[in-house]
């Protein structure tokens, strides 16, 4: 099978489209041939050598795909050859062939096409698990979501909007904001001239934001505690800003306030079932009447991986950057 490898850190021409064995599934396990499997932001980390896969995962590039399944191993039951599915990865999408547990495959929500479908697993997991799983977003509550234009922020947008949360989304651009807007957002805030601690504070009346999702890590901690309503949950999900920041603990704790730091990609297969699983439950349904609706910006076909980096690191798009085989 053709797949994307990066042998050494680099930038986007580290990438190398190489022939590796097909894989046999094992116990637990099935192999999907790739319809669809999209870019993230970790990618380029790990291509630049900063984020190795979890032991035991692929070094094939891609935490997500979707495609038809094509060999199934001893011990599974739910799945057949020939269904369409998609699926969570701690590794190996940017492949025609890809071996993933039984537990962390979905069926292809109704009305999305099977190679739109590998958009969708790694944001949807990560918005539920962590908005609603483990920050507990209630109906009347604010979300603030930063990079609200991006792949998390579109799935995060919506989710909360569908479930009847107020929405604070940040961009950078007019056209960012104007997306946001129409995902549902209530206030949009150009976070490169305007201040989202001040627009979250009118938008609530001075109270804040009972969740935040974020991407940048450092650089925003203060503003973001700053930001948070009495009882509020900062998840952190992303470290675009770096790693080290100065946590004002007097404020947190005036304000009962909790701060979560998460990571998909490295969590054993049984919570990421638990995860997959809640996600069919909860989010396919809004996906299959409309509410919630992938974004795709583009797609690439696997050889013009490179291109699909360069797009990502431009941060140029909007939604989600998709590889077809």
């Amino acid at each position: 099978m053709r797949a994307v490898i990066a042998p050494d850190p680099g930038g986007p021409d580290a990438l190398v489209l190489a022939d590796l064995p097909d894989p046999e599934p094992g116990p637990g396990e099935l192999v999907v041939d790739m319809a669809g499997s999209a870019v993230n932001r970790a990618d380029t980390m790990q291509r630049q050598g900063f984020y190795p896969p979890p032991p035991g995962a692929s070094d094939v590039l891609g935490l997500e795909c979707s495609g038809t399944v094509s060999a199934v191993g001893p011990d599974v039951t739910g799945w057949r050859v020939g269904d369409e599915v998609c699926a969570l990865l701690a590794g190996g999408g940017y492949a025609e062939k890809v071996l993933v547990p039984a537990a962390q495959v979905m069926p292809v929500p109704g009305g999305v096409d099977l190679v739109t479908a590998g958009s969708l697993p790694e944001v949807a997991c990560t918005v539920w698990s962590n908005v609603f799983m483990i920050a507990g977003l209630q109906p009347g509550e604010t979300l603030l979501v930063h990079g609200g234009a991006g792949g998390i922020g579109t799935m995060a947008i919506q989710l909360a909007h569908a479930l009847g949360a107020r929405v604070v989304a940040t961009a950078g651009s007019a056209e960012k904001l104007e997306v946001c807007r129409s995902l549902g957002a209530d206030t949009v805030v150009n976070y490169r001239e305007q201040d989202f601690v001040a627009e979250v504070r009118a938008a609530t009346d001075g109270r804040g934001a009972d969740v935040i999702l974020d991407n940048m890590g450092a650089s925003y901690l203060g503003r973001n505690v700053a930001a948070l309503a009495t009882e509020g949950r900062l998840v952190v999900i992303g470290l675009q800003g770096g790693t080290k920041g100065e946590l004002d603990l007097g404020t947190l704790l005036r304000k009962r306030g909790a701060v979560i730091a998460t990571s998909l990609r490295s969590r054993p297969v049984s919570e990421k079932a638990a995860i997959c699983a809640a996600v069919v439950e909860h989010v396919w349904p809004l996906v299959a009447e409309g509410s919630v609706r992938p974004v795709v910006h583009t797609t690439f076909p696997l050889e013009q991986a490179a291109e699909a980096h360069r797009l990502m690191e431009d941060s140029g798009h909007v939604g989600k950057i998709l590889l077809t085989s």
